[in-house]
């Protein structure tokens, strides 16, 4: 197992693809984009392979999700996921998405045995999103979402971030948006991950604040039908249910002492948290013949050194070297 000092087990492996991106949302990166890593530092489609099957086989994941950057960049994606759906046991597998593409994509992936998506979606409106993600490509995440759907990518759900004075008076329309749809909406509160290094907690749009914007217009309750177990967000039934909207808040409902994810960058380092500033590098020991079992140690001693917490509220925090984009969602 992966298990850490305080009692926590991984299971959900976040496998990053690429730190490529194709927008330049104003909470991830600069306007001119970042610079990328070079092709040779990417873990190849094989070295991914082995790293998700002793993931799978030997530690204990149930659960893979991949992310990026914007993991439909990458080349041999339905492969990759073929690959995975194909172990035994069988992991859970989903795909965290600007939309940018899905709609092109979707039955390929459905095809591949992917299980679901997530797909961010912070405004329903051209010229917000264009302010956003400095792009005008709105009509492709709408599209890319209801190809999802139609492939049996389900349940969809949707990641939306506000922003003060940006998008905070759509949540009501955003949840509206969904619940015609069909689509399982998710609220995140805005992180520290940044390139830029801007965020700040007091313009942060907080859990309290999204659940007042949302309560303008339906009534929502704690959904207690289920036990939240890890999952990071918290569900709430809307005007009675059975429909739910889930609210994540990473900064100020932090939900550290239940998490089992553990993250693989696109070049081959182990991260134990989003905040970490250590990584263990296993992409020398895939390159320099390290057997499985050398891998799966060092993987093991990697996640035994676990923080309690990601540290936000510490008065030392800082954020961690590598954006976002670089991490994996």
């Amino acid at each position: 197992m992966l298990a850490d000092s305080y009692g926590r087990v991984a299971t959900d492996l976040r496998v990053s693809l690429t730190d490529r991106c194709n927008l330049r949302c104003t909470y991830c990166m600069p306007p001119e984009g970042l610079e990328w890593l070079p092709k040779p530092e990417l873990l190849t489609d094989d070295e991914l392979h082995r790293l998700i099957r002793i993931g799978v086989t030997m530690l204990g994941i149930t659960e893979v999700r991949f992310t990026g950057g914007e993991p439909l960049l990458r080349r041999g994606l339905p492969g990759i996921i073929a690959a995975a759906t194909a172990l035994r046991p069988r992991p859970k597998t989903a795909l965290t998405t600007n939309g940018i593409g899905l709609a092109r994509m979707a039955p390929a992936l459905a095809e591949a045995g992917l299980d679901r998506v997530n797909v961010s979606l912070d405004t329903l409106r051209p010229d917000v999103f264009e302010r956003l993600a400095r792009r005008r490509r709105l009509p492709d995440v709408l599209d890319g979402l209801a190809a999802a759907a139609d492939a049996g990518l389900v349940p969809v759900k949707v990641n939306a971030v506000l922003m003060r004075g940006v998008n905070d008076d759509e949540a009501p329309d955003l949840l509206a948006y969904c619940l015609e749809r069909g689509y399982e909406l998710r609220f995140i509160e805005q992180m520290p991950l940044d390139a830029q290094h801007g965020w700040r907690r007091d313009t942060m749009i907080t859990a309290d604040e999204i659940l007042d914007l949302l309560g303008t217009r339906y009534d929502l309750a704690p959904d207690d039908t289920e036990e939240r177990g890890s999952a990071p967000a918290e569900r709430f039934l809307v005007d009675g249910g059975p429909a739910t909207v889930g609210v994540i808040g990473s900064v100020t409902r932090p939900f550290c002492g239940a998490c089992d994810r553990v993250r693989l960058t696109a070049d081959g380092q182990i991260r134990n948290c989003l905040f970490a500033r250590e990584e263990s590098d296993l992409r020398p020991l895939l390159r320099d013949g390290g057997t499985d079992e050398e891998i799966a140690e060092r993987w093991r001693a990697a996640v035994a050194r676990k923080m309690p917490g990601h540290g936000i509220d510490d008065t030392g925090f800082l954020q961690p070297a590598r954006p976002m984009s670089a991490i994996g969602g």
